[in-house]
């Protein structure tokens, strides 16, 4: 029996080093922020490890860790009473490089915390509408209408890139 733990130990290290930096963005793009997102992911990465046996055993450590990302995320969002942090000074540029910024991810960063998972989900992370149900604890059709509202929202806020310089 001595022989089985470090080798559950070998393949949860396998794991991180493979999905660490996956797991690490979708903590920035849940969160809007390194500072979180590296917390979130540490925090979920203590927790899996814990569960480890159970949750390797089913085949499925990262969706189980993007759940428990998602559900600490609400959990602090919830804690903190809408409270916005900004960890840029006020003096200096902000330096995200976030992929054509073209007012999308400000658009996003002011979504409902829900909205803005269900979006991330479903176009960052490409997951199906049962699979981001499962994740969130929700009902499909509440994945949908999260969905939708959030898009709405973004196509009212984010300027049309196919739209410039067409006039009508």
């Amino acid at each position: 029996m001595g022989n089985a733990e470090p080798a559950l130990d070998e393949r949860f290290e396998e794991f991180v080093a493979q999905r660490a930096d996956a797991l690490l963005r979708y903590g920035y793009l849940l969160s809007g922020n390194p500072h979180d997102a590296a917390d979130l992911t540490q925090e979920a990465l203590v927790r899996l490890h814990r569960a480890w046996p159970r949750v390797r055993q089913k085949h499925a450590p990262e969706a189980y860790t993007r759940m428990i990302m998602t559900r600490l995320h609400f959990r602090t969002w919830r804690l903190r009473r809408r409270e916005r942090l900004d960890w840029a000074l006020p003096e200096t540029a902000r330096n995200d490089h976030l992929p054509s910024d073209d007012g999308l991810w400000s658009a996003l960063a002011d979504l409902p915390k829900k909205q803005r998972a269900v979006l991330v989900l479903r176009y960052y992370e490409d997951l199906s509408d049962e699979e981001i149900a499962v994740v969130l604890g929700v009902a499909r059709g509440t994945v949908r209408s999260h969905a939708s509202l959030g898009l709405a929202k973004l196509r009212i806020t984010v300027p049309d890139p196919t739209a410039k310089g067409s006039s009508s």
